[in-house]
C-alpha cells in the first residue's frame, strides 16, 4: 500500500480509482476494463510528473521524511556484501539508532557507517527515529578509528533528524560525542565518503558527513534545523515551516550551488520510494566514481583536502 503525501492527495484519488477498476476486473472476467484502467494510469503518470517538476523546499522536506524510503540497513544490504556489524562504544552501550562495521564494496573491503530510522513502529521504537545518543557517535569514532588504522577508506549514509535531545543523552555528553567525531572525521587519512540519503540534521549529520566527497539524493535535505525548529524560534510559530525551508537552503540544488554537497544523485520519478532499487543503484554508482577519484591519493593529501573543502564552505556566499 502506497503511502501518499499530503500534496500528493489527488494522484492518491486517481490511481485508486485504476485499483478499484481493477479489483473489480479480478472479481467478474467478463469485464473489460483494460482502456479506462491504463488512461486513469496515463493520467496519474502525467500528474506525477507534474508534482514533482518543481517541488517547493518544504515538499522535499516531506519526500525526504517519507516512511517508504530505502533507508540505510536497505543500502547495505544491497550495495555491500560480507557485512560484519560492530556493537558498542567500549564504555555506555550499544546504540541501534547507528548501524556501522565491516563491509566489501564490490571488491573493495570498507568501513560503512550510517544512521537507521526503522520500518515500522517496532524498529522506529527500537532505533529511536535514527536519532543518535553519545554511545551511537562514540561507536563512530571508534569504526573511523579502525578504519584509520587498517587503511580501509569509510562510507557514511546520513538519514537523520538530528542527534536525540533528551536528558540522558546530555547528562552523558551529546555534544562532547559529537564534536569529537567531527574531529575524527577531519583527522583519518584514508577516503571519506558521505550520502545524505534522507534528512542530514543539525550536528547529528555532520558528526558523520565531514567527507572528502559529500553527495546527497536529489530530494534529500540537509540543514542546521528543522525548518519546524527554525519557524519556532525565529517567528514563534511551528507553522510557518514553509517559509523556514525556503529560507534554509536545505535542498540538495541549493547546496551544491552552494559547495557544500559534491553531487546530486537523481532519484526516480516521485522520490525514492517508488522505485527503491533504482535509488539504491544510483548511490552505488556515485559511491564507486567517488572512491576512484579519491584512490590513489596520499594520507596527507586526503587530510589536507578534507580540511580545506570546510574552510571554504560559505566562500561562496548567499547570492550563490
Amino acid at each position: 500500500m502506497t503511502n501518499y503525501l499530503d500534496f500528493e492527495r489527488p494522484l492518491a484519488e486517481i490511481e485508486g480509482k485504476a485499483e478499484e477498476l481493477r479489483a473489480m476486473a479480478r472479481q467478474n472476467e467478463e469485464m473489460d476494463i483494460e482502456e479506462e484502467a491504463a488512461a486513469l494510469d496515463k493520467k496519474a503518470s502525467d500528474m506525477l510528473a507534474d508534482l514533482y517538476k518543481s517541488l517547493t523546499p518544504w515538499r522535499k522536506c516531506q519526500v525526504a521524511r517519507h516512511p517508504d524510503r530505502p533507508h540505510c540497513k536497505d543500502y547495505i544490504e544491497a550495495l555491500f556484501t560480507e557485512y560484519t556489524p560492530l556493537a558498542g562504544d567500549r564504555n555506555f552501550a550499544d546504540d541501534h539508532a547507528v548501524m556501522g562495521g565491516l563491509a566489501r564494496f564490490g571488491d573493495t573491503p570498507v568501513v560503512v557507517i550510517g544512521h537507521e530510522k526503522g520500518n515500522d513502529t517496532k524498529s522506529r521504537i527500537e532505533r529511536n527515529f535514527g536519532m543518535a545518543r553519545p554511545e551511537g557517535y562514540r561507536k563512530a569514532v571508534r569504526l573511523l578509528e579502525m578504519a584509520d588504522k587498517f587503511n580501509l577508506p569509510v562510507v557514511t549514509l546520513v538519514d537523520t533528524p538530528g542527534a536525540y535531545p533528551g536528558k540522558g543523552a546530555e547528562e552523558r555528553g551529546q555534544s562532547e560525542a559529537i564534536a569529537r567525531s567531527t574531529e575524527k572525521c577531519l583527522q583519518i587519512g584514508v577516503p571519506l565518503i558521505s550520502i545524505v540519503i534522507g534528512e542530514g540534521g543539525s550536528g547529528g549529520a555532520v558528526a558523520f558527513a565531514t567527507a572528502n566527497r559529500v553527495a546527497m539524493l536529489e530530494h534529500s535535505v540537509y540543514s542546521v534545523i528543522s525548518p519546524e525548529g527554525c519557524a519556532s524560534i525565529l517567528w514563534k510559530d511551528a507553522e510557518k515551516m514553509r517559509e523556514a525551508a525556503e529560507a534554509l537552503r536545505l535542498t540538495a540544488q541549493d547546496l551544491n550551488n552552494l559547495g557544500v554537497a559534491d553531487r546530486v544523485i537523481g532519484e526516480p520519478l516521485g522520490g525514492a520510494h517508488r522505485d527503491a532499487d533504482a535509488s539504491i543503484k544510483a548511490v552505488g554508482d556515485a559511491i564507486q566514481t567517488m572512491l576512484n577519484e579519491l584512490s590513489g591519493q596520499s594520507r596527507e593529501k586526503l587530510v589536507k583536502d578534507r580540511r580545506q573543502k570546510f574552510l571554504d564552505m560559505g566562500s561562496k556566499g548567499l547570492a550563490a
